[in-house]
């Protein structure tokens, strides 16, 4: 028998499939498909303190290998997540939750790791540092070493839950960051973000995008998501969750080959809904074709 179970910071996933934060709202979308709860986890919305309408539209594009996004973090805010949503996850979903949370400054950080620190379904968070530090002239947490250990240890400090800084590949070295990440305390990692893009209607000749940029996701980042999970795991020792461009097992293996403890499925939930299940399904079939025994055994074996 194959075994597809792996671990997080001591949380045990039967097996690594998590449907990634703003592909999958709060579930509800999605439970009339297949029984969430054959998932691994499910990275939930991103949540910041007050309700967020998200940018102005148009704020999807269409490009090869994948789609720009530039919702602006569309949610109700922490209030309603923790009092409404959550509890309404945890009806039809009965295990343990990624909490993925973004702020504007280190107050944010704080009063959001308070609130999901209570949250008894909450089990990882999943510290988005993508966002505009408005404190510092706007230039995101996670482009700046300094900022990316500055709101690990804000975290920290406010949940006794694992703590994973979820990096962007927007930088120079995506290494530093996560160094920086681990002398902030951090438990684990997840990456990588999406990657900076821009479309332009030729026709009208404007940005297709009302924000102008946005970010690319979907199977066109795949090999700079492995190269990222590959050069960040020689370079830290905590547990990572891989995702960028994942559409079918194979991927899977790979991401975890290169250092992966877990992987989140985004951009391919808009183009198949049923894609986590159909891959929890090929998961343990593929690993016995490749005499994969465990699928852990394969972490970071190349």
């Amino acid at each position: 028998m194959v075994s597809i179970k792996t671990r997080l910071s001591g949380i045990e996933l039967d097996n690594p499939i998590i449907p990634a934060s703003g592909t999958f709202a709060f579930g509800e979308e999605f439970k009339s498909l297949y029984d969430l709860n054959i998932l691994g986890s499910i990275s939930f919305k991103g949540t910041t303190v007050e309700e967020r309408p998200g940018n102005a539209l148009p704020r999807i594009a269409e490009c090869p290998g994948g789609m720009l996004n530039s919702v602006g973090l569309q949610n109700p805010g922490v209030k309603k997540v923790v009092e409404e949503e959550l509890p309404r996850l945890g009806k039809f979903f009965k295990k343990p939750l990624v909490a993925n949370i973004s702020g504007f400054s280190l107050e944010d950080f704080a009063i959001l790791s308070e609130e999901m620190d209570k949250v008894e379904n909450v089990g990882i968070l999943e510290v988005n540092i993508s966002c505009p530090n408005v404190s510092h002239g706007g230039m995101a947490f996670g482009t700046e070493a300094k900022s990316v250990e500055a709101v690990c240890k804000v975290v920290k400090e406010k949940t006794k839950k694992p703590v994973y800084m979820k990096l962007s590949p927007n930088v120079t070295d995506i290494t530093e960051m996560a160094r920086a990440a681990e002398s902030g305390g951090a438990d684990g990692l997840a990456l990588i973000n999406t990657v900076l893009g821009m479309r332009i209607d030729i026709k009208r000749r404007k940005p297709v995008l009302a924000n102008k940029v946005g970010g690319y996701s979907g199977p066109g980042i795949f090999p700079i998501a492995v190269r990222a999970v590959y050069a960040v795991h020689q370079a830290v020792k905590l547990p990572l969750i891989g995702m960028g461009g994942i559409s079918r097992a194979e991927d899977v293996l790979e991401m975890m080959m290169a250092g992966a403890s877990a992987v989140e499925v985004g951009a391919e939930n808009l183009v198949n809904p049923r894609v986590c299940e159909e891959i929890i399904t090929e998961l343990p079939i593929l690993c016995e074709r490749l005499g994969i025994e465990d699928i852990q055994d394969i972490i970071g074996i190349v």
